[in-house]
C-alpha cells in the first residue's frame, strides 16, 4: 500500500471523519462504519485533504486535465483545496468549477461557480464518497450541457465497496453508465487491512468484533 494511502487512513481517523460502531445510513442500511467529510473544518485539515486528493488524482489521471469539478455542496471546498494543492505539488494550474443548486440570474450568472467550462476541456470530478451514484445523475448532465468536454474520471476519498443499484459497486456502475474511469484515495479493504488489530494512538479501531461486523455487512451489501 502506498504511503499516502496509509497516511490518509490515519488522517481520516485523526479528524474523526471515519468512525466505527453502528450507524444507519441514508439508504437505510445499518453500517459498522461511517464516513463524514463534513468533519474536515479547519484550514490545516482542508490543506492536507487537498494534498491527498491531488496525489491520488496525479497517480490515476496524471496531468492531462484542465478542470476539477466539485458538485455542490461538499464538492466545492474539495475542488478549491485540491486545485491549490495540485499547483503546489505538481506546478500545474488546474481550474476549479462547481455548480449551484439554483442558477443565478444576475452578476456572475448561470449554474456554475468558478471557471466556466470550454469546448475541449478535460474534466476530473471530485467527491467525498459515493454510495449509490445518485449525485452523478445530477452532475454529469450539468457538466456535459455546458460545453463539448471530456470527463477523464471521478475521484472520491473512500470506496465503500458496496452494491449500488444492482450487484456492482456504485463506482463500477458509474464507470459503465457514463464511460469514464472511477477511483478512490483508499478503499474500505485498505482501511480494514491497515487498522485491523493495529494500535494507533493507543487505540484499536478495528478489533475482532468490528472486523466481524464489517465482514457481515459485506456479506450482505458487498459488491
Amino acid at each position: 500500500m502506498e504511503n499516502y494511502k496509509k497516511e490518509f487512513i490515519e488522517f481520516m481517523v485523526d479528524c474523526q471523519v471515519l468512525k466505527f460502531g453502528e450507524f444507519i445510513l441514508k439508504s437505510g442500511r445499518k453500517s459498522p462504519f461511517f464516513m463524514n467529510a463534513g468533519a474536515y473544518v479547519t484550514g490545516a485539515q482542508l490543506r492536507k485533504l487537498g494534498e491527498y486528493y491531488a496525489k491520488a488524482i496525479h497517480a490515476h489521471y496524471g496531468d492531462d486535465f484542465d478542470v476539477l469539478f466539485g458538485p455542490a455542496y461538499k464538492g466545492i471546498p474539495l475542488s478549491v483545496a485540491t486545485t491549490m494543492a495540485y499547483s503546489e505539488l505538481y506546478g500545474k494550474e488546474i481550474r476549479y468549477c462547481s455548480n449551484r443548486k439554483e442558477a443565478k440570474d444576475h452578476g456572475d450568472a448561470g449554474i456554475l461557480l468558478g471557471s466556466k467550462l470550454k469546448d475541449g476541456d478535460k474534466v476530473v470530478i471530485i467527491e467525498d464518497v459515493t454510495t449509490s451514484g445518485k449525485s452523478m445523475e445530477e452532475t454529469v448532465p450539468i457538466i456535459r450541457a455546458q460545453a463539448d468536454i471530456q470527463i477523464k474520471g471521478l475521484m472520491v476519498s473512500l470506496n465503500r465497496m458496496e452494491k449500488g443499484k444492482g450487484d456492482k459497486s456504485a463506482l463500477e456502475e458509474i464507470k459503465e453508465l457514463y464511460g469514464f474511469d472511477t477511483n478512490a484515495i483508499v478503499s474500505m479493504a485498505d482501511v480494514t487491512e491497515y487498522l485491523y488489530n493495529k494500535p494507533y494512538h493507543g487505540n484499536i479501531y478495528i478489533n475482532d468484533e468490528i472486523k466481524a461486523a464489517i465482514d457481515s455487512y459485506y456479506a450482505q451489501y458487498g459488491a
